[in-house]
């Protein structure tokens, strides 16, 4: 993927622009212009995909109500849990080494660009932490409340053309919290509403590259990518195993500065994109006393996205499928 992301990269660096996340943001009448529409079409075309892979589905995998606040076994503590998961979307790369810019002046073209099936990954851990009980009504308690935390790890990487800096560190801390609608019983499912927000840590990537003959620097700084989420969920325990269900909705806001420099010019965009997906999903959980390990499956879809140029397969709004394994441990 990087050599595809440098060569439109590379194609920028004859003139500077200024673009947003908008199917007509380049200006017309430059050596760039269409260089630029590829690049900007490119953001958006997988800011989706790596806001879903942050996001995932359930806030806590296989967990439906709230934890119950606190317990005096074996001492007074509150009741929390610690989940590590992995998330895999079903996501799609454009082929853009098959879709070289156009590299002389005038307006932008419109190209076909083939796509390639590819999963993408992103593992985090998550911990809940179980603050209020709740009222009690009837069998059940209402109006519980759990903190919760999440964490995504991105590593610096340098090789031979390529590096990835980190400047404020490679670990991103997610928060939110959940309350309780039911508190699950040996009757009644666990019911919650859960809000968190969820980030992928700011990342500078730098590299050279020689697309059609010309030397160049490239560099995408300040990504981020950037999350927020609300849930419904629904969960039962059924002894050995456990059933979730949720829906809800994802928020993904996404921008970077693309910079490339040469010996003829030096080239800049700035990239942005607000996207709204309905995500719902389901857990299937085994328990294994105080230890669960979970798998989940879900969808995301809705929303709009704009692009210049065409997409020979999935397009950029449409709707995609992810799932998640994890284990969490519960005290």
């Amino acid at each position: 993927m990087r050599s595809r992301m440098y060569l439109v990269l590379a194609a920028m660096v004859a003139a500077p622009a200024t673009v947003s996340a908008q199917a007509n943001s380049c200006a017309p009448g430059t050596v760039t212009q269409d260089a630029c529409q590829k690049a900007v079409d490119l953001f958006q075309y997988m800011a989706p995909q790596l806001g879903t892979v942050i996001a995932g589905g359930n806030a806590t995998l296989g967990q439906g109500g709230t934890l119950g606040g606190f317990t005096t076994f074996p001492f007074p503590h509150p009741k929390f849990s610690i989940g590590l998961r992995m998330n895999a979307l079903q996501g799609s790369l454009p082929d853009l080494e098959n879709a070289a810019a156009t590299p002389v002046p005038g307006d932008r073209q419109s190209s076909m660009i083939p796509v390639k099936d590819q999963v993408i990954p992103g593992p985090s851990a998550d911990v809940a932490i179980g603050l209020f009980k709740g009222l009690p009504l009837g069998l059940t308690n209402f109006g519980g409340v759990d903190l919760l935390l999440s964490a995504m790890y991105l590593p610096e990487f340098e090789g031979s053309n390529v590096s990835r800096a980190l400047p404020d560190g490679g670990l991103k801390i997610g928060y939110g919290a959940r309350v309780g609608l039911l508190q699950e019983s040996l009757v009644i499912p666990g019911v919650s509403f859960t809000w968190l927000k969820r980030d992928l840590p700011k990342a500078n990537l730098s590299g050279t590259t020689a697309a059609g003959g010309l030397e160049a620097d490239l560099a995408v700084n300040n990504l981020e990518v950037s999350t927020t989420a609300w849930r419904v969920v629904a969960s039962k325990s059924l002894v050995m195993f456990g059933l979730a269900v949720g829906a809800g909705q994802d928020k993904y806001e996404s921008s970077a500065d693309v910079i490339g420099r040469s010996g003829v010019a030096n080239g800049e965009a700035r990239v942005e994109q607000n996207l709204t997906r309905t995500n719902y999903f389901a857990d299937l959980s085994v328990n294994l006393m105080l230890l669960k390990v979970i798998g989940e499956v879900g969808m995301v879809q809705g929303g709009e996205v704009e692009t210049f140029n065409q997409w020979d397969g999935k397009q950029a709004a449409d709707k995609r499928m992810y799932g998640s394994v994890g284990m969490r441990l519960s005290f």
